[in-house]
């Protein structure tokens, strides 16, 4: 019979065993000097000029944020962070939260009857509609109507998720694509209504390649693996969502669209610029990926130069202190400069330096000319 006293013993010698063990792995990772990635992150030496920026130089706008607690949500609270950061206006993209139709409706009801009773003037919502089911009777005809009706109620955008081209389905099970005529009408309303579309596709394009040593996105892949695509029998190469999303560019000229993310085309500026310059009606921003601008700091600053009608402020996620790098990028022209999170960036930042009309348009005057119903004299 294994007693009491046996058990105890054979814990004991597990202990022991486990304890060696882990002294032996300590032991040959000491002595032959060996450090996961996560772990390698040495202070730099560098004895060179810079500072952090908390306060952007002019007032600006965010055209590209997510705020998830909008109809319960402290306005008071988050004006008084961006007054601290010189933010003049807020869009929250997700105006309509998620779930089904009624709880999106009165998700936006209330977020909307929060900003009049708190903070008018400061925040804006767009509005989102559902992808899903589109071959449905009716279906399209009624997420046209939503559009309608949010319009009158303040919308001042549509915002569709990355989940269009890549996860979206219709009553078949089949892929939703990005440019599947059967979405035209929703384009076109938003073209109507004069509102943008702010449209996010596909993601960058190593969530497709490899995962080894090769990819520049390999430690993100790591900690998020659900981000993988590369094998997904279901959603289709990078470049075949890329295209689809540029055919509806190509078909609803009238309606303005703003490519999210710099279209994931900021690691290749020159191609950016062409696909500003074929598609006169769309315009981009940068946010979560101001890394790749921060890298590059004389192509990126040319760029912003010659295309700086085009490029407006984003930062997508909201957290108050990440602004800093943001500014810092923009305005300096600091040296190899932390990013802050390292799986979007293990590289190190640098000044753009960017001339003060080229900050004033990036920061609020391209976004005024989008959205008319902002009060100008935020930014005066």
């Amino acid at each position: 019979m294994f007693g009491l006293k046996n058990l105890f013993k054979a814990l004991g010698f597990v202990f022991v065993i486990t304890l060696s063990i882990y002294y032996a792995i300590y032991t040959v990772q000491y002595k032959n000097n060996i450090m996961s990635f996560e772990d390698y992150d040495p202070p730099s030496s560098l004895k060179v000029e810079g500072e952090i920026i908390k306060k952007a130089k002019f007032t600006f706008i965010d055209v590209h944020s997510h705020l998830w607690n909008m109809p319960l949500m402290d306005l008071n609270e988050l004006i008084a962070e961006m007054d601290e950061i010189n933010m003049g206006y807020i869009v929250n993209l997700s105006g309509s939260g998620f779930g089904p139709q009624a709880a999106k409706d009165l998700y936006f009801e209330k977020s909307t009857e929060n900003i009049k009773e708190n903070q008018p003037g400061r925040i804006g919502l767009f509005v989102n509609v559902d992808f899903n089911s589109i071959d449905l009777e009716n279906h399209i005809e009624n997420q046209v109507s939503i559009i309608r009706d949010a319009v009158t109620k303040g919308a001042i955008g549509l915002k569709v998720y990355k989940s269009l081209g890549l996860t979206n389905k219709d009553s078949k099970g089949n892929r939703v694509a990005v440019d599947d005529e059967r979405l035209g009408p929703i384009w076109e309303v938003c073209g109507e209504l004069g509102i943008p579309v702010l449209i996010h596709s596909a993601d960058p394009f190593q969530f497709w390649q490899d995962k080894d040593g090769q990819n520049e996105r390999w430690f993100e892949l790591k900690e998020k693996p659900n981000r993988y695509y590369g094998d997904s029998d279901f959603i289709p190469p990078f470049e075949d969502i890329i295209k689809e999303q540029h055919t509806i560019f190509e078909r609803h000229k009238k309606t303005t669209f703003i490519n999210a993310h710099l279209g994931w085309m900021g690691n290749d500026l020159k191609r950016l610029g062409e696909h500003l310059d074929r598609y006169p009606n769309v315009v981009t921003e940068f946010g979560a990926v101001i890394a790749e601008l921060g890298r590059q700091p004389k192509t990126a600053r040319q760029f912003f130069i010659d295309y700086q009608d085009r490029i407006m402020f984003g930062k997508d996620s909201y957290n108050k202190e990440e602004f800093y790098t943001y500014f810092r990028v923009l305005e300096s022209d600091d040296e190899y400069f932390s990013y802050f999170r390292k799986r979007h960036a293990f590289w190190k930042m640098y000044g753009l330096n960017l001339p003060d009309e080229v900050l004033k348009k990036v920061y609020y005057k391209n976004a005024l000319k989008l959205f008319p119903s902002i009060d100008k004299s935020l930014f005066e």
